[in-house]
């Protein structure tokens, strides 16, 4: 037997001839018109109408920040379970994080919490300037009431879509509707360009902004000259190329781990003490990694014992990612709530989900917990 991995790069045949396509024009950097055809679909697929593609989330998220006029003195608020990427460019626009507790069922930024912490900043006179919401595992945030509340209170909304690709709600992909979307296609994701991400917003200017910061914010001159500093996060057009390639198996990856999620449940659902993320009416979540939560009072075995039981099989599992309020970069922030955040990280793991399983290799896995239960 192979090694399982979590989630590892899948290819679907068209992107091999795409990038030599691309060694064949000798357009290798710094765009080119891969970049540009990345960046066409990915605003089809969304429904956001700008795009411009980077190389990372991460970056997304920095210049999302800037073009936000964050700087320092200034709150960002977001949830507290989440990837590290997904905070730090707080940090280097030197404003402060402010974490906030998820949905237990969701494992999503909890909107009736962040609304009574909107009305308390709002008495207090000190409402965020921005407010990150994470659309984890690919579930999908409830865009419809954070435009609502982004209106109300006047905060700039970015969508942290990083985990959520071709994942859904009401119709709507993920990140439609927020000032900013930020994309990822790290190689762990659902696609990926080997490394890579995209910011979105229907602010033409806005992402037209992006495109020069993005490439050192060089001004229209025969010769070097700068009158703000930018960064060097344009996506290469080789890695455009694979990211096209992509796009054509999308569905494909997307319903290949709604089946392995689906499978999970039939095989380990019965399991007392086990409890799947759910999927409110209207959502179609990508499911790009299961996670179960394991209440060891019930089932007899704590999350641990599951995830050391997995490796000594050669299956890799991971705990759920461990909030940013408990992070030793972090212990002095400002946390609201935290407690069900702290719960989940405690018992929950996030299972084999590679769209490449097979339905033995999902038999498998769930095997191996059984035989805990026995």
């Amino acid at each position: 037997m192979t090694r399982l991995f979590l989630s590892s790069p899948h290819m679907g045949g068209d992107e091999l001839p795409l990038v030599q396509d691309v060694f064949a024009s000798n357009w290798i950097a710094p765009t080119g018109p891969m970049v540009t055809a990345f960046e066409e679909q990915l605003a089809a697929l969304t429904g956001i109408a700008h795009v411009a593609a980077l190389a990372s989330g991460t970056a997304a998220l920095h210049l999302a920040l800037r073009l936000a006029g964050v700087g320092a003195g200034d709150e960002v608020w977001c949830p507290t379970m989440t990837f590290i990427g997904g905070v730090a460019p707080i940090c280097y626009m030197g404003a402060t994080p402010v974490f906030l507790d998820i949905d237990e069922d969701t494992l999503l930024l909890d909107l009736d919490l962040f609304e009574h912490a909107l009305d308390a900043a709002q008495a207090a006179g000190k409402l965020p300037r921005a407010v990150i919401t994470t659309d984890l595992y690919g579930h999908v945030v409830d865009a419809a009431r954070m435009a609502a509340l982004r209106e109300r209170y006047g905060f700039v909304w970015i969508s942290d879509a990083a985990e959520a690709v071709g994942a859904r709600r009401s119709g709507v992909h993920a990140g439609k509707g927020a000032d900013f979307a930020v994309l990822s296609f790290n190689g762990n994701k659902i696609i990926t360009t080997s490394g890579g991400g995209a910011l979105a917003s229907d602010d033409g200017e806005a992402i037209e902004r992006a495109r020069f910061l993005s490439t050192q914010a060089r001004d229209a001159a025969p010769h070097y000259q700068h009158s703000v500093f930018g960064y060097n996060y344009r996506l290469s057009n080789v890695c455009a190329a694979i990211g096209v390639g992509q796009l054509r198996v999308l569905d494909e990856r997307v319903a290949a781990r709604r089946r392995i999620n689906a499978r999970y449940r039939m095989t380990l659902g019965d399991i007392d003490g086990i409890r799947f993320s759910g999927e409110p009416e209207g959502m179609t979540a990508n499911r790009w990694l299961t996670t179960v939560l394991i209440d060891p009072e019930r089932t007899g075995f704590d999350r641990e014992t599951v995830r050391l039981a997995l490796e000594a099989e050669d299956m890799e599992s991971r705990p759920l990612w461990k909030p940013m309020h408990m992070q030793p970069l972090f212990e002095t922030a400002r946390i609201v709530g935290g407690a069900i955040a702290e719960r989940a990280f405690a018992i929950g793991l996030c299972l084999p989900s590679g769209s490449q399983m097979t339905d033995a290799d999902v038999d498998r896995v769930a095997a191996r917990v059984r035989a805990l239960v026995r």
